[in-house]
């Protein structure tokens, strides 16, 4: 037992809550030796989810064994021993914990949430890293046994599997971001880029020109073997920041952090058109998964946008030109009908249809575009899935046409089509300047690897795409949402719904002059209900 193991288990271990499922009395002999006393769970193969009695006993061991720097033991109460084995003695061995203190504070069923207090030392700098995490506890599948369900995020959320937890000379120097006008861009200040500046600075440290401290840090390897701190958790010694100028707007980046924390799980990005620099991204959700990049689910109607350039740029219909808007409409045996409440039209322009956000007028002039055609013009002209290099992890868009009724349902942002507002900020950006700019997070002088390049759209489509959007904006389904945007101005509602989960998603983007802007809120409904204020918000902002 390392000096100060004891210590760390009494004083932490020990300190148990009282309640949720049960924690009382703590039993200290068995903190302390590990178990070496008549297990509860005796001999007999059991079944089923794991009693009460069940999750307390294996937590309070497996938390003892760790708190005591035995790996071994901690290890083996759970179901992944190997992996458990590595990741818990690299606790001590590589990320320098000299003193542990775990303290359980809730449990609920199965789950059992602690606190961690960790002494860390690493030459003559010691610090402490203090955080919550939790673990679950499951049946054996094949000793029965009630055992800890595995995973590093057990020793910190933030791991993942391969992770490793080091401290050490950090694999990169910091940075001191700022936004495009100089303003420094702090986590504190803009808690949404904290994912967002991690990376960074893993990708951009040492071009920044500064020098590296000491940090505590989960390290992760890449696909092509290389290791970056993924996530620094605690400074022992502060390196020389360099500067790093990232596209952002701290007055548009203010503005969505403020909107995204009415709705939750909502998300926003806002780009400048013209360039494809991003000048916004805020997420409610302020976790290590960036929702508005990295995200991906069916975006409803604001994908009538990029339909309804395919359906110009081919010449099926224009923006003045027929699309007649019946109750419903038929493709591949499927049946499609309209929200409710929404009146048929027989004489309907592409307009008309477009700003009322009619599904059938789109579905009945899907079989005249083609599902092919769909799909070129997504990657083609608007620069979908084409493995797009922001300056972080983002998703590009997916457009996956199975051949089936899915087809005419993507055409109205259902079926298989997945996006996240990253990708519709920019099928507006593209949509009103007729050309692909992709999106970027970092200044062109810092990174200059070749971007993701599309044809953009035929000359004329974004005057008429421009047209109907306005109208959508000035008296259509976005006319609420976008009554205090100033200036000239378009919107695309779209409610996108998912089996099962009752609401639909509530999806909107908007330009106003030059920002384009696209935000998604779970289970928020209609479009113009939830997602539209958020978008409004980021776009008076303006740049």
């Amino acid at each position: 037992m390392r000096k100060g193991a004891k210590v760390a288990i009494v004083g932490g271990v020990c300190a148990v809550m009282v309640g949720g499922a049960g924690y009382g009395a703590y039993n200290l002999v068995t903190a302390v030796t590990g178990g070496n006393t008549v297990s509860s769970q005796g001999s007999e193969y059991r079944s089923g989810p794991p009693s009460g009695d069940e999750v307390k006993e294996t937590s309070e061991r497996f938390l003892a064994a760790w708190a005591k720097n035995d790996p071994a033991a901690a290890a083996r109460l759970t179901d992944y021993a190997d992996n458990a084995m590595s990741v818990l003695a690299d606790w001590h061995d590589k990320a320098h914990v000299t003193r542990t203190e775990l303290t359980p504070t809730r449990a609920e069923g199965p789950k059992v949430a602690f606190h961690v207090k960790a002494t860390v030392t690493y030459g003559k700098k010691t610090r402490t890293l203090a955080y919550d995490s939790s673990l679950t506890v499951v049946r054996g599948q094949t000793t029965g046994r009630a055992l800890v369900d595995w995973s590093p995020a057990v020793v910190h959320p933030a791991m993942k599997k391969g992770d490793t937890l080091v401290t050490g000379e950090a694999p990169a120097p910091p940075i001191e971001a700022v936004d495009r006008d100089g303003t420094v861009l702090a986590k504190d200040t803009y808690p949404s880029l904290g994912p967002a500046l991690d990376q960074l600075r893993a990708k951009y440290g040492d071009a920044a020109g500064g020098s590296p401290g000491v940090d505590t840090y989960v390290e992760r390897t890449d696909a092509g073997g290389e290791t970056s701190a993924a996530k620094t958790l605690l400074t022992l010694a502060k390196g020389k920041p360099g500067k790093l100028r990232t596209t952002i707007s701290a007055t548009a980046q203010a503005a969505a952090e403020q909107a995204v924390k009415k709705y939750p799980e909502s998300s926003v990005v806002a780009v400048k058109a013209s360039t494809g620099e991003v000048l916004a991204v805020a997420n409610q959700a302020k976790g290590e998964f960036n929702a508005a990049f990295q995200g991906g689910t069916a975006p409803g109607s604001v994908m009538k946008i990029l339909t309804a350039a395919a359906l110009i740029d081919n010449g099926v219909t224009s923006a003045n030109g027929q699309a007649p808007c019946p109750d419903s409409a038929v493709a591949m045996s499927q049946t499609f009908h309209n929200l409710k409440g929404m009146r048929p039209n027989g004489n309907a322009t592409l307009a008309d249809s477009f700003a009322r956000s009619c599904n059938t007028a789109f579905i009945k002039l899907s079989d005249d575009l083609g599902a092919k055609r769909f799909a070129a013009e997504a990657e083609d002209r608007f620069g979908l899935g084409k493995d797009w290099k922001t300056g972080i992890v983002s998703r590009d868009g997916s457009v996956e046409l199975p051949g089936d009724s899915d087809d005419a349902a993507a055409m109205i942002g259902q079926g298989r089509v997945k996006m996240n507002p990253l990708n519709m900020a920019s099928v507006t950006a593209t949509a009103i300047t007729g050309t692909f700019h992709q999106p970027v997070l970092v200044s062109r002088k810092i990174d200059d690897q070749p971007l993701a390049t599309a044809r953009g759209l035929k000359p004329g489509t974004s005057d008429q795409l421009r047209q109907m959007m306005r109208l959508t904006a000035t008296s259509g389904t976005g006319a609420a949402a976008m009554a205090g945007v100033p200036g000239d101005k378009g919107a695309k509602t779209g409610s996108a719904e998912v089996d099962g989960q009752g609401d639909a998603n509530s999806w909107f983007t908007g330009y106003s002059g030059d920002v384009a802007a696209a935000a998604t809120v779970p289970r928020g409904g209609h479009g113009g209900d939830a997602a539209g204020p958020v978008v409004a918000a980021v776009l008076r902002a303006g740049a």
